[in-house]
């Protein structure tokens, strides 16, 4: 019990420091400063553990070489990304823009997350001694060592702030840890394709990882597929993705399942999904001639039958 409260404090630690770059920026803005803070922690966490270990080996030079990064599913972080860079520029005026450069640098050299990562932190609405505030806490707490790893320090801190961002507001990117895992725990997915047509932050598929793991398979042998129409969420889930470890395919870009489909002529082993209930005039006389409404063309009104009908036609045959 004592544990949990220590956890908990550290959450709140960090929400009360956070909390104070609010200011004049709006909740999307502020989300993605925040999150993209936690990302940056923890890929430097990582890096900085793994650079260390081969520090102290015979061959020290090892230690720049990206090879023993990718080998580990490491991300590769050049110099200028590395947290003790941005620890060191915290009280400075120039921190967004060392921050913004480590971001870019991060992209470029992991094609997985180019384009996503949140680059706006020289903006002139983000408080430099704020943000030089939260950079110092955040230096004190470790994410992505291997006993931070193990004890999920980033999944309990990332939820945390996913769950604080939905009550203030936002909530369209979030469903509950509790259903996701209960709905995870029904269709176990142990091997093959998993969809959500409406992914969100990614919540379904980090929880099918650790669905995984806990039953000692092996999450290679799952294979990640999905779709959100939101852009500041597609990138939330593809960095969520990221330090999980995550393989995924969400499309080349954020798009309306409905209207748009990502991954047509695909078939998929399970899916996952919360889809948006009862949304009105969906733009069904867009794609009236769907291959996907075999079973009737749902009407307009409502787009719960769109959802079911496109679910179905994704499904592999047994």
């Amino acid at each position: 019990m004592p544990a949990k409260s220590n956890e908990l404090k550290i959450e709140d630690k960090l929400w009360e420091a956070c909390d104070k770059l609010r200011g004049s920026m709006d909740q999307s803005t502020y989300r993605n400063v925040v999150l993209g803070l936690i990302f940056l922690k923890y890929v430097s966490d990582t890096f900085e553990e793994r650079h260390a270990e081969l520090e102290a080996t015979e061959y020290p030079e090892d230690a720049e070489d990206r090879d023993f990064y990718d080998a580990e599913n490491i991300f590769w972080l050049p110099e200028n990304a590395r947290w003790s860079v941005i620890a060191a520029a915290a009280k400075t005026p120039d921190v967004g823009t060392i921050i913004d450069a480590a971001m870019t640098s991060i992209e470029n050299e992991n094609d997985s997350i180019k384009g996503v990562l949140p680059k706006n932190y020289a903006s002139d609405d983000l408080s430099k001694e704020r943000l030089g505030e939260v950079i110092d806490l955040f230096t004190d707490v470790r994410v992505g060592d291997e006993e931070s790893r193990k004890n999920d320090v980033l999944g309990r801190v990332y939820e945390f702030f996913l769950r604080k961002f939905a009550t203030n507001g936002d909530g369209e990117f979030y469903t509950p840890r509790s259903i996701v895992r209960t709905l995870v725990d029904m269709i176990q997915p142990f091997s093959g394709k998993i969809y959500d047509p409406c992914c969100g932050s990614g919540g379904m598929f980090v929880q099918s990882k650790e669905f995984v793991s806990e039953h000692q398979g092996n999450i290679l042998d799952l294979s990640v597929y999905g779709q959100e129409w939101n852009p500041t969420t597609w990138r939330l889930a593809k960095m969520n993705l990221a330090i999980h470890g995550i393989d995924n395919n969400l499309g080349p870009r954020n798009a309306n399942t409905l209207l748009d489909d990502q991954h047509r002529g695909e078939r998929f082993d399970y899916a996952l999904a919360n889809p948006p209930f009862n949304v009105k005039d969906w733009g069904a006389d867009k794609v009236a001639d769907d291959a996907r409404w075999k079973w009737g063309m749902p009407g307009n009104s409502n787009a719960n039958y769109a959802w079911i009908e496109h679910i179905l036609s994704k499904l592999a045959p047994f």
